[in-house]
């Protein structure tokens, strides 16, 4: 089981704790593969400096089962990249395609959530930001968007923001491996309360 997860300069680090979420679910299912995938393999420079490296870039995508879209500031950049757009529908194709955060404004550019309900990130800087939610609803209108931990339509997956990227992962791992897989990722993550929280402060649709 593949799975890739896409990143792009101006990433919000904490979204690839998706990485984080898969590298200890190996230790309950070994079968898991994990890539990054990027609009041009080598370094990708996160929203704080951070630097890391891209295994692939879009021009020689890997094939994968899931792909895991994250969010970030750099997403506006993004979501107007005619080459990201293409890859992500064709990704589309052959695999689950889900967003964490503001992953889920990239998918609507895309026009893959057309005619969908769809989430992505609610909270922001008070004052000083628009809340992407807000963006989604006013610049995509063929999206149904709701308020929601995460929504699973099929082959599109969109969750919520920042943490959120944590139950959206463990979903897609009950999903495609099964509910063991993803509770006993949990457990060792000790992350069952918080989800267990999450579960009941957010609605879901599926």
């Amino acid at each position: 089981m593949q799975f890739g997860v896409f990143i792009y300069d101006g990433v919000e680090p904490v979204d690839l704790a998706t990485f984080g979420v898969l590298s200890m679910a190996r230790r309950v299912a070994p079968q898991i593969g994990i890539t990054t995938i990027a609009p041009a393999a080598g370094p990708v420079t996160l929203s704080n400096g951070l630097q890391v490296l891209a295994a692939h870039g879009i021009d020689a995508p890997p094939a994968v089962d899931a792909l895991i879209v994250t969010g970030g500031p750099g997403w506006q950049a993004q979501a107007a990249h005619a080459p990201t757009l293409a890859y992500l529908r064709e990704a589309a194709r052959h695999a689950v395609v889900a967003s964490v955060c503001t992953g889920g404004m990239i998918l609507a550019a895309s026009g893959l959530l057309d005619g969908r309900k769809a989430t992505t990130k609610r909270e922001v800087v008070a004052g000083q930001e628009v809340p992407p939610i807000a963006l989604m609803r006013e610049r995509h209108p063929l999206v149904d968007v709701v308020e929601a931990r995460l929504v699973d339509s099929g082959r599109i997956v969109t969750g919520g923001g920042v943490t959120l990227c944590i139950d959206a992962t463990l979903h897609l791992l009950e999903r495609l491996l099964g509910r063991h897989v993803a509770d006993e990722t949990a457990r060792i993550l000790e992350y069952r309360h918080a989800r267990a929280a999450n579960r009941a402060a957010y609605a879901e649709y599926d």
